[in-house]
């Protein structure tokens, strides 16, 4: 594999959370400046975010927004909250099936997250998406806390 692809070790993407990354869109106007998870590189290229995890066995990647808002970001930079092979959006409670991205729970149940193909070779874990090249492990960089905007469903 190629290792300007390469995004991260195998274990250090979390079972019980999630690993944030950074992508550039190759097209950028496939991403929407509206989704909570895009940001905008120095040079005024479009970055997009994503998750890894590996709550469902197999390490898996989506885009860093709910379906319900499209504004809100599943991982804040601290990792998302997940449980028995689920990703919580923590503002409205839904809950996606981290081996698929389904929404199992919650408002925007039967929508499903956009995922982003990686593959693992060895110990490593690959953007195998051709639509994005790797940036750096971290946050989109954006202005203002985009993407925490609401209440969430604590009540914060």
């Amino acid at each position: 594999m190629d290792a300007d692809r390469r995004i991260a070790a195998v274990d250090e993407v979390p079972e019980d959370s999630t690993l944030l990354v950074t992508l550039r869109p190759v097209d950028p106007e496939s991403v929407d400046d509206g989704e909570g998870d895009v940001g905008e590189a120095a040079d005024g290229t479009p970055e997009a975010e994503a998750i890894l995890t590996r709550a469902a066995g197999e390490v898996r990647a989506f885009r860093n927004y709910c379906q319900h808002w499209t504004d809100v970001r599943l991982d804040k930079d601290d990792g998302a909250f997940v449980r028995d092979g689920e990703v919580f959006c923590q503002k409205h409670g839904a809950t996606f099936e981290a081996d698929g991205g389904y929404c199992n729970f919650g408002p925007c149940e039967g929508a499903v997250l956009e995922g982003v193909e990686v593959a693992v070779d060895g110990d490593g874990v690959y953007l195998a998406d051709d639509a994005y090249e790797f940036v750096r492990l971290g946050h989109a960089t954006r202005d203002g806390d985009s993407g925490d905007s609401r209440i969430d469903f604590t009540g914060n």
